[in-house]
């Protein structure tokens, strides 16, 4: 099973995007964890995820998200800023397709 996380400034914002996502993962027939933090709270979790999301009000802080992720005990995972239109119409599924593609 896969982890995404969802980084936003403070965690409430993406969450309705979240329940999009898993919406999509199920009708995809994928077993994922997803989850949204905000930017202070991603450190304590990040050995625990496959990939990360930044919320496009986040997306200044994707250096430091990106050398956290690369320094990660269970090695680096990829990080990238989620697309401004499919974020601010909540398109769960375009996110979710974004996410997998990371993810190989």
């Amino acid at each position: 099973m896969k982890t995404i996380l969802l980084v936003c400034s403070a965690g409430m914002s993406t969450s309705l995007l979240v329940t999009k996502m898993e919406q999509a993962a199920k009708e995809e027939g994928v077993e994922c964890k997803i989850f949204a933090l905000p930017f202070s709270d991603a450190p304590r979790v990040l050995e625990e995820v496959d990939c990360i999301l930044l919320g496009p009000q986040v997306r200044f802080q994707k250096s430091a998200i990106e050398k956290m992720a690369q320094e990660r005990k269970a090695g680096p995972i990829p990080v990238d800023v989620i697309d401004m239109r499919d974020y601010g119409t909540m398109n769960g599924k375009a996110v979710f397709a974004t996410a997998m593609k990371m993810l190989g």
